[in-house]
């Protein structure tokens, strides 16, 4: 389905019939280079604790990233050794995964109208998580929300962090991009 050079995400068509027009009036950007997108979206999940005392604990984080992301997961090593934590140099941590261009626009379109209402208790997210630099930053306490993970052959709950990279200057620029994606903020 994302092998194929003509198909282009429903996100994607979206960005680029109306919310580049749109971002473009509300802003007064005089050059189509001004007007942000999206770079791309990092996944990341922490074994931790979990991982020093079984290796296996991030390799199965990083078989679940692979399952959510929809492509290979890479696994994120500890870059030096602590001795209180018991931790050594290239000790297997986590796992992170980015993602760019088809892919990361059928993502953000699963996290926002598939994952994010099945996650329990959900108000919104807060509006405060950029960067200063027209970046976001969440975090989910379960995978589990994600479609792909089959509630009963996981062993682990991990939880998850999301980044939102996005060529946007300002914090303002960036939240409306993200809102005309139809990101649930609630502030």
């Amino acid at each position: 389905m994302l092998d194929n050079a003509s198909y282009k995400p429903r996100l994607q068509e979206l960005y680029t019939g109306t919310i580049r027009a749109a971002l473009k009036e509300e802003f007064g950007y005089k050059n189509e280079m001004q007007i942000p997108r999206l770079d791309k979206i990092v996944l990341n999940i922490g074994a931790g604790a979990e991982s020093v005392k079984d290796g296996k604990k991030a390799k199965s984080a990083q078989n679940d990233l692979t399952l959510i992301a929809g492509q290979q997961a890479m696994l994120t090593k500890a870059k030096k050794s602590i001795a209180g934590f018991r931790l050594r140099e290239d000790m297997p941590l986590g796992a992170k995964v980015t993602m760019r261009s088809a892919r990361m626009y059928e993502f953000l379109d699963r996290l926002v109208t598939i994952a994010m209402p099945r996650i329990r208790d959900f108000r919104g997210i807060s509006g405060k998580s950029f960067d200063g630099r027209g970046n976001y930053a969440m975090g989910l306490k379960e995978h589990l929300v994600f479609p792909e993970i089959d509630f009963d052959s996981i062993d682990e709950n991990w939880g998850m962090d999301i980044i939102i990279c996005t060529t946007a200057k300002t914090d303002a620029e960036a939240k409306a991009l993200l809102k005309a994606f139809n990101m649930p903020f609630n502030s």
